[in-house]
């Protein structure tokens, strides 16, 4: 396992921008615009290599976006699949070679950031990239440590054989501040629609079994965090072992989570006394959720998918075809999430 180097070599030495496509998934994002737009324009890309692909929202993003200069397209919010989406936008941006996601809350942190990025495809072996997220302005205890944790200060790459050292972590890799090299992702399926969650992180394990790397860049970044509730913090885990139980080769290739869930609370543990000691009892009580959720989740094979719904985070999952405990599709790389609108608004 290796590291990146911090670089001020010219981005266009690892990939010409003018291939570069950003695509960034909306639903009511007005609260969110400023701060997100502000950032896009920091890097100074165009903006017709900007893609919004939105879930019918009623607050405007969509004007925002046309005024902004961004190409918009509509979706049904029914529509809305968090693999079936992205891997539907990949044909609205054929000319690009390396595509870049972002989520609508994640607030690119300086002007360097995508070129910070982009500089891990210097190395020909990476297939893709993701940079560290920070915890928003105000974030609690609770939440940033999540963040510190699970994206740290030391830029890697990583290979299969990473997985002897970290773990299923090896093929961690979020799409909420992503890059791509467009050919590699096509290669190994795209991203599914047939997948509850953590669509990036499948892509992650198929590219590392292709003999590809990933790169984390820690000098790229971005604010992107959540204050979850208990009750969420269960749904998300219930998802999680949803996922793992669907997807059970990850674990067969790169190790179970469980070691890594320990190390998580360890540092919490550690990160609370010094900062917020008064948040222990809660944040052992968060913990007894998540792991009930994941073992409900990843062994809820009889559930149903009533109750199944009930105890997701997402929702909309379980209304799909493919949404059955026990029965979820492997993931077959296309997508029946049919983009509409037109290219462009305004």
């Amino acid at each position: 396992m290796s590291t990146i180097k911090e670089t001020s070599l010219p981005v266009d030495k690892a990939v010409s921008r003018s291939h570069v496509a950003i695509i960034i998934p909306t639903i009511n994002a007005r609260k969110f615009w400023d701060r997100l737009s502000a950032g896009l324009r920091l890097q100074g890309l165009p903006p017709e290599q900007v893609l919004i692909v939105d879930s019918s929202s009623d607050d405007g993003t969509r004007e925002l976006a046309a005024k902004d200069g961004y190409r918009v397209v509509c979706i049904d919010r029914k529509d809305f699949n968090h693999g079936g989406t992205r891997q539907a936008a990949l044909a609205l941006v054929p000319w690009a070679s390396i595509v870049v996601f972002l989520t609508q809350d994640a607030i690119l942190a300086d002007s360097d950031a995508l070129d910070r990025l982009l500089a891990a495809f210097e190395d020909s072996d990476v297939a893709a990239a993701y940079g560290r997220q920070l915890p928003r302005p105000g974030a609690g205890a609770i939440e940033a440590h999540a963040r510190l944790f699970n994206y740290p200060a030391q830029s890697e790459v990583r290979d299969f054989e990473s997985r002897h050292v970290l773990g299923i972590k090896a093929a961690f890799l979020s799409n909420s501040f992503s890059a791509y090299r467009v050919d590699e992702l096509q290669r190994v399926g795209g991203f599914s629609p047939d997948v509850i969650m953590a669509e990036d992180a499948l892509v992650a394990g198929k590219l590392l079994l292709e003999g590809r790397k990933l790169a984390y860049v820690a000098e790229a970044q971005v604010y992107h965090s959540h204050a979850f509730s208990v009750a969420q913090e269960f749904r998300r885990y219930f998802d999680t072992g949803v996922y793992h139980r669907s997807e059970a080769w990850l674990c067969e290739k790169f190790g179970k989570p469980n070691d890594e869930g320990k190390r998580f609370v360890l540092s919490e543990l550690s990160y609370l006394m010094h900062q917020a000691p008064y948040l222990i009892p809660y944040a052992l009580f968060r913990t007894v959720s998540k792991a009930l959720g994941y073992k409900l989740g990843k062994h809820g094979a009889r559930l149903g998918r009533g109750l199944s719904k009930k105890f997701s985070y997402h929702k909309r999952f379980w209304d799909l075809p493919t949404g059955l405990p026990g029965e979820v599709s492997k993931a077959s790389g296309g997508s029946n999430i049919t983009v509409s609108g037109p290219p462009s608004l305004g």
